[in-house]
């Protein structure tokens, strides 16, 4: 059934303004990220130095999805038209940016956004020296996410370059039209599609990340203590991964309607969402959890010297004393209440142990009358924790 032409533009709306709130919320997080940095550089946070190195991965997963963002935007119907921004295009030209919109989100910005989750997953999984401690690392993880998305970019762009070949089998009724449109022309506009054969080939490489995102998520939960920590990459694992499937299905059945028909808008907005839905939550799980659960370590040594200066009036004043006990017992509830929060960094090594063990970020800082940890360890190990040891 075809949708009138206020239904059209209100879907194209509500894009637009979720694209801005996702753009909006990215920004805020890589504000807070360089915070964050800021922080560890000048007040001399050597502990949290690891909970910070994946940082240019981070905001580049941020640009990837933003990139993305922007993408959508480019084919909606809503731009089309008499006094919008592609009233002036040609046909042709309308034609190319659909092109366009499926060999940069479909072929580089979608890919490098999720194969940047499984590399961030996958970060606290390496020795810590030659990973995230190691200044290299970002560098090195970039080149690896370029190196990763380049088949899927060569993939869709010749699926997308030889359409007019594939139009010959088209035409002798060797292939329907579905796998290869790229537009579809209608009242003299050329309106975005998904073709099958594209959509195909996306579908494979979710299925090869679905099963290696499966893969490691079994081998994180296995290690991890931090019951919050367990349900975050949980979640992360289950959405990234069935929303990525069902995003496929969608588009995959977009083939059996028309632009600007009932079916055909609701499928592709609902494939829209569910990557946003998705990114959101990488953004809040990766890249904000870290960062605050980081700050309320920080939060808590910087009480540290007023609790100790306390202790110190506690000898010698009656009335100190109360007041250093009252500050104790406000630390501690501090404490607590921060410590039930879990952080997507959470490796740590014992001299002479193996690699591998894993502990909760709840597990970083010492007990209030336990020396601190020594500089650039991130977190506790797992056997001192259940020996009761610092």
């Amino acid at each position: 059934m075809p949708l009138t032409g206020i239904a059209t533009d209100a879907i194209g709306v509500v894009t637009i303004c979720l694209v801005a709130l996702q753009i909006l919320h990215g920004l805020l997080c890589i504000i807070y990220s360089f915070y964050f940095r800021a922080r560890i550089r000048h007040q001399g946070y050597i502990q949290l130095k690891y909970f910070n190195g994946p940082w240019i991965i981070r905001i580049l997963f941020i640009l990837f999805a933003i990139w993305w963002g922007l993408g959508e935007i480019t084919r909606l119907n809503f731009l089309r038209g008499d006094g919008r921004a592609y009233g002036s295009l040609s046909l042709r030209w309308q034609e190319i940016v659909c092109k366009g919109y499926i060999i940069s989100n479909l072929g580089f910005a979608e890919p490098c956004m999720f194969l940047t989750v499984v590399f961030l997953l996958h970060a606290p999984l390496e020795n810590m020296e030659a990973g995230i401690l190691s200044r290299r690392w970002n560098w090195k993880t970039l080149g690896y996410i370029m190196l990763c998305c380049i088949p899927m970019f060569v993939l869709q762009l010749i699926l997308t370059l030889v359409e007019p070949l594939l139009d010959r089998y088209r035409g002798a009724g060797k292939l329907p039209h579905y796998f290869t449109t790229v537009a579809w022309r209608s009242d003299g506009m050329a309106l975005c599609t998904y073709p099958l054969l594209n959509t195909i080939l996306l579908g494979l490489f979710d299925l090869i990340l679905t099963a290696y995102l499966f893969w490691l998520g079994r081998h994180i939960l296995r290690l991890v203590l931090n019951k919050v920590l367990r349900r975050r990459v949980t979640a992360l694992i289950f959405s990234a991964s069935g929303l990525l499937a069902v995003r496929v299905i969608f588009l995959g059945l977009s083939v059996l309607s028309k632009p600007r028909h009932l079916l055909f808008e609701t499928l592709v907005f609902l494939a829209f969402l569910t990557v946003l839905s998705c990114a959101g939550l990488c953004i809040c799980v990766l890249v904000y959890f870290p960062v605050a659960d980081s700050l309320a370590v920080g939060n808590l040594y910087n009480l540290e010297p007023q609790r100790r200066a306390s202790a110190e009036h506690n000898e010698t004043s009656s009335l100190v004393s109360n007041i250093g006990e009252s500050s104790v017992m406000s630390l501690g509830r501090t404490s607590d209440a921060s410590w039930k929060h879990g952080s997507i960094s959470f490796r740590a090594y014992e001299d002479g142990s193996s690699p591998g063990t894993l502990v909760e970020l709840s597990h970083f800082s010492p007990s209030l009358d336990a020396a601190p940890s020594p500089a650039g360890w991130p977190l506790r190990t797992a056997a001192a924790h259940i020996q009761g040891q610092p």
